[in-house]
């Protein structure tokens, strides 16, 4: 199996400062890779959220995950602050391919790295919609050449 090549610092367009916990540990004194997972969702929801691209209690739209995926380099435990870098990988007419790398604070060579899909669905229905403007603005914002 060949290893997954690690995307450098310069490869995310945002960062977001995510502190560890106490309880994010596992017996063998690094974060747990289930919590892996959760760093992932906080990254993109708070930037959603931030640029006012999503509302978490009343908008009409809502992303669900169809898809994660994590490559683990190096571990990462508490009292570490992850720095989650985010890009936009693609934009379909209803889906995201958010590209997620997580770094131990400082360090230039990412402790993980993987990706997180969204479909964004109406909220009443749960059938795919057409990602609103706002959405598609701040999601466009997040991408990397």
């Amino acid at each position: 199996m060949s290893r997954v090549p690690q995307r450098p610092r310069t490869a995310y367009a945002r960062f977001v400062a995510i502190p560890t916990r106490w309880m994010d540990n596992d017996v063998y004194g690094h974060v747990n890779n289930v919590v892996y997972y959760s760093f992932f969702d906080t990254a993109v929801n708070r930037t959603l959220i931030e640029a006012g691209a999503l509302d978490i209690h009343a908008g009409a739209v809502i992303g669900l995950v169809i898809e994660t995926q994590c490559t683990y380099f190096a571990p990462l435990s508490f009292p570490q602050t992850v720095e989650a870098g985010l890009r936009v990988a693609h934009i379909g007419r209803s889906s995201v391919r958010y590209e997620v790398g997580l770094f131990a604070q400082g360090q230039e060579e990412p402790a993980a790295q993987g990706h997180f899909v969204h479909v964004y669905v109406d909220r009443a229905t749960r059938r795919p919609t057409e990602l609103p403007a706002v959405l598609l603005h701040a999601l466009q914002e997040l991408q990397i050449p």
